[in-house]
């Protein structure tokens, strides 16, 4: 893995005012070595999600950091780490342009990010912001997948907007979740009466197929065909053939069968199944945190969509995690008529930019803001005017 990064060492501490300074790690020795440290961190920060643990950040880096540099920024109090602001530096090109873009560990597989800050967030804010400012080796600055409410959103904007520097925030998708209650019985007669109605007949039809349960594997010895069952089951459906899978893309399987060793090491995995008979019929890869269910991936065998099974295995998990006392489920990634059968709240993310002060800064955020936003309408506005017309035939013809 060392190959990955230009071996750099540790940056000399630089100090930012007498009582916070912010150290910069780019080789990857001391990045593994950091794990401790950064857990503390993420502990004393409150972290409620699996994607910012050393664990997950580990193994994005060594699937997908190819061509990137590490740029791991920890922000000390005197000795004391009180955050960390997990950055990469990527080689990329926007519209043509080589950029350099600094930005988190992200790719399609991350759901949620951000910095972790344990102390004095004020002071933190200010010394990272303090310290990118004053780099020339990026031209922007891309923070994916920020959730509403996140003090990044705030105070990165304002920091940058201070010194000139130009800005862009863009939605991105909305995550539905459930937060459970202690009854299941609550939840269910919540959801809508057809939705009820399809799941209880559905559970019926299946049962005449075979008995029906759930095995879930967490660790151990089963683990590894687990896995291997589970993306079958994922790859046996439209993904499959559109070629998103996980066995479409070696780094992508890669990923997720490490992140599943290394998460069952620490008790977070949850691999379910749901058994209709001795057949395997579903499947939910899941991780268990801070008593959160997080849903990463899933699949079904196409064999039996006419009973709806990830849904009968979703009702399932719900239930029993109801029982157990789990505070939430969260179903990450977009909004789907699905997930918003099961959940009535989502939540939103953001992308944050953060254009340099040189003309090529200036000239991304011009592209940005305006020129391509221009473009698309320019688009849209001949389908809307069809649009228009064609609907004015209509009501014509009808009158």
């Amino acid at each position: 893995m060392a190959s990955l990064v230009a071996a750099m060492p540790l940056q000399e501490a630089e100090p930012i005012h007498a009582e916070i300074r912010v150290e910069t790690i780019s080789d990857y020795q001391q990045f593994l070595d950091l794990e401790p440290v950064w857990d503390e961190v993420a502990e004393a920060a409150g972290l409620d999600h699996p994607f910012l643990e050393h664990a997950w950040v580990r193994t994005w880096w060594e699937c997908f950091g190819a061509g990137s540099t590490l740029q791991v920024l920890v922000v000390k109090a005197g000795d004391e780490p009180i955050a960390i602001a997990p950055l990469i530096l990527t080689p990329i090109r926007m519209w043509g342009i080589k950029v350099r873009r600094l930005g988190f560990f992200y790719n399609a597989h991350v759901p949620r990010a951000d910095f972790l800050i344990a102390q004095q967030p004020e002071e933190v804010y200010r010394a990272i912001w303090s310290h990118l400012s004053r780099r020339r080796d990026w031209d922007l600055l891309e923070l994916c997948q920020l959730p509403a409410g996140s003090a990044t959103l705030e105070a990165i904007p304002w920091l940058a907007a201070a010194d000139d520097y130009r800005i862009a925030t863009w939605p991105s998708g909305a995550a539905p979740y459930v937060p459970l209650p202690a009854c299941w019985d609550q939840y269910f007669d919540s959801l809508a009466r057809k939705h009820r109605s399809n799941l209880r007949n559905r559970f019926k039809h299946l049962k005449a197929v075979g008995p029906i349960e759930v095995e879930t594997i967490t660790s151990g010895a089963k683990l590894t065909d687990a896995l291997e069952a589970g993306f079958q089951l994922e790859a046996a459906g439209w993904k499959g053939k559109a070629g998103t899978a996980i066995t479409c893309d070696s780094d992508v399987s890669r990923f997720y069968s490490s992140l599943a060793r290394r998460s069952a090491e620490r008790g977070w995995l949850r691999l379910h199944f749901l058994q209709a008979g001795p057949q395997r019929v579903a499947f939910d890869y899941s991780l268990s945190y801070k008593n959160r269910l997080y849903l990463l991936k899933l699949g079904y065998d196409p064999d039996y969509a006419r009973y709806s099974p990830f849904n009968l295995l979703l009702c399932m998990i719900l239930q029993d995690a109801s029982e157990r006392g789990v505070k939430e489920y969260d179903f990450l990634g977009e909004s789907a008529d699905w997930k918003l059968q099961w959940a009535k709240r989502s939540r939103p993310h953001y992308w944050l930019f953060v254009f340099s002060s040189s003309f090529k800064g200036r000239l991304l955020h011009l592209i940005k803001s305006r020129l391509i936003p221009s473009l698309k309408r320019k688009r849209l506005r001949p389908l809307r005017n069809l649009a228009l017309r064609l609907t004015a035939h209509a009501q014509a013809g009808r009158n």
